[in-house]
């Protein structure tokens, strides 16, 4: 799949998990930037327009959820995709975050490589 270079923003307050993601889907032809936080995040949203976010919820400036409610209450921003990417993994959280807050995915720390990439490709195609 040719991606033509779809920018990944990953707001995550880790660095490590940051150049873990840039790693996994650099090789795929991803151009991935990073926000190292959710404040940070959303400044970089407005300025580059990614084409899909990957979202961390437990971030200390600013909750992800808070991230994601400003993401879609913006004209310019809300039909951006949106995949969770989180250690909140019990399924409630799962079920809020898909069936009711409608992000477009949701994947549980850790993840597999392909899990991530899977992710990607399917929210991708249906956007």
């Amino acid at each position: 799949m040719n991606s033509n270079l779809k920018c990944i923003l990953c707001v995550e307050d880790e660095p490590e998990m940051i150049d873990l993601i840039r790693l996994i889907l650099g090789r795929r032809g991803f151009e991935v930037k990073g926000a190292g936080g959710g404040v940070e995040g959303l400044q970089m949203i407005h300025e580059d327009k990614p084409d899909l976010i990957l979202l961390d919820l437990m971030m200390p400036d600013m909750d992800g959820w808070e991230v994601y409610q400003q993401i879609k209450a913006d004209e310019k921003t809300k039909d951006i995709p949106v995949i969770v990417v989180t250690a909140k993994a019990q399924s409630i959280d799962k079920v809020l975050g898909l069936h009711i807050a409608k992000v477009d995915d949701y994947i549980a720390k850790p993840f597999s490589p392909q899990d991530l990439i899977n992710s990607i490709e399917k929210v991708l195609q249906k956007s």
